[in-house]
């Protein structure tokens, strides 16, 4: 399979914020978002292939409990359920970080979706050359719904401006999603910009009784590559 990186740090999203994981980045993407943090797995992926036996000793070799499987959109990958039956036979806690429409049988112990919101569609980046094929694939309610059945899970939101709230609402609504699953996290790629739509993303969450998520990692070293 193609994997963009494998490196070990603190989870910096979600309800797993500060626990340390390994993660592993595929690379390749069926979507591609205008903000994309890590266009090296979607607008321009790079990347080796490796197979299941040596990702899994490189993920054990760190002496982590928890392993994040990321792109990318991991879900795409040929043989992720193959890694992810490695990695549960190992007695690794398994997230999958995915824009939830692609469905594969794996093994997982949090289902961390984050479905994207207009906000994403590239309507000017690289010509809008993807912005139909992004805006058709984007929300896939039937996916959402298996996965959101079939595994534990948190929907995960990036966030650019007061204008995401009601497609937020009306998706949480859709899944009967409860509040402590919704999770709301500033777009951005620099400390500064995360500051700023902060403010007013906490606000939203106390109003709503959704939980606010920082970006750790982008508050602690920038949006750098491996760390």
């Amino acid at each position: 399979m193609r994997i963009s990186e494998v490196f070990y740090s603190v989870q910096g999203e979600g309800s797993l914020v500060g626990v340390p994981s390994v993660f592993v980045r595929t690379s390749g993407c069926n979507l591609r978002c205008t903000w994309c943090d890590t266009p090296y797995t979607s607008w321009q992926p790079d990347g080796s292939d490796r197979n299941v036996e040596s990702l899994l000793q490189e993920t054990l070799s760190h002496g982590a409990r928890h392993v994040v499987v990321t792109g990318g959109e991991p879900m795409i990958a040929p043989e992720v359920g193959a890694l992810t039956r490695a990695l549960r036979d190992a007695g690794l806690h398994i997230t999958i970080e995915t824009a939830g429409t692609v469905y594969t049988e794996v093994c997982c112990d949090l289902m961390s979706i984050s479905p994207k919101l207009a906000n994403s569609t590239p309507h000017a980046r690289d010509g809008g050359r993807w912005a139909a094929q992004h805006q058709r694939l984007r929300y896939n309610p039937d996916v959402l719904r298996r996965l959101t059945r079939d595994f534990p899970y948190q929907l995960k939101f990036v966030v650019s401006a007061p204008s995401d709230l009601g497609e937020i609402e009306r998706i949480g609504a859709e899944r009967g999603a409860a509040t402590e699953s919704v999770i709301l996290m500033p777009e951005g790629v620099d400390p500064q910009t995360l500051r700023q739509r902060s403010e007013w993303i906490v606000e939203v969450c106390k109003q709503h009784g959704w939980r606010f998520s920082p970006r750790l990692h982008v508050d602690i070293w920038g949006n750098r590559r491996g760390i």
